[in-house]
């Protein structure tokens, strides 16, 4: 397809958050598909960004890369029964993934596992912010407290 975007190792090893040294080591472990191309012509495709961050999700989401690589290969079903009567019967949910992060006193933000965080430094501009916004309304609630 001429419109599919094409990576060069460095741009993919930029949108996905590691470095070069992690792209190439995660095609050698079978986490990612080898590049397209041969020699200096070999190139990423939206295919492999794709699994890249999905990668990336399952990591952050406390998986070793052993289960990663199950995971993708589709080795190993991500689903638990609901209950004994829904066990019973077959029926089976999905079993989902979320990163829970604690950002201010009583805020907490949760993520489904296939969402690519931002930068720490991002996180801790949005933590800042919470911390700001929400310590204010509670201070302020204490010291309308205080003068009742």
């Amino acid at each position: 397809m001429p419109d599919e975007p094409r990576y060069a190792i460095g741009d993919l090893a930029d949108l996905g958050g590691v470095s070069r040294r992690t792209v190439r080591y995660y095609v050698q472990q079978e986490l990612l598909p080898a590049p397209l191309g041969v020699g200096r012509g070999n190139h990423y495709s939206r295919k492999h960004l794709d699994q890249l961050l999905r990668v990336r999700a399952l990591q952050e989401a406390g998986r070793t890369l052993g289960e990663i690589r199950q995971a993708l290969n589709g080795r190993r079903r991500q689903q638990v029964p609901r209950d004994d009567e829904t066990a019973d019967r077959g029926v089976r949910l999905e079993r989902t993934l979320w990163r829970h992060i604690a950002v201010a006193p009583g805020v907490e933000l949760h993520i489904a596992g296939d969402v690519r965080l931002p930068s720490a430094g991002r996180l801790n501009e949005l933590a800042e912010w919470c911390r700001q916004h929400f310590v204010a309304v509670n201070r302020k609630e204490e010291e309308e407290d205080r003068n009742v």
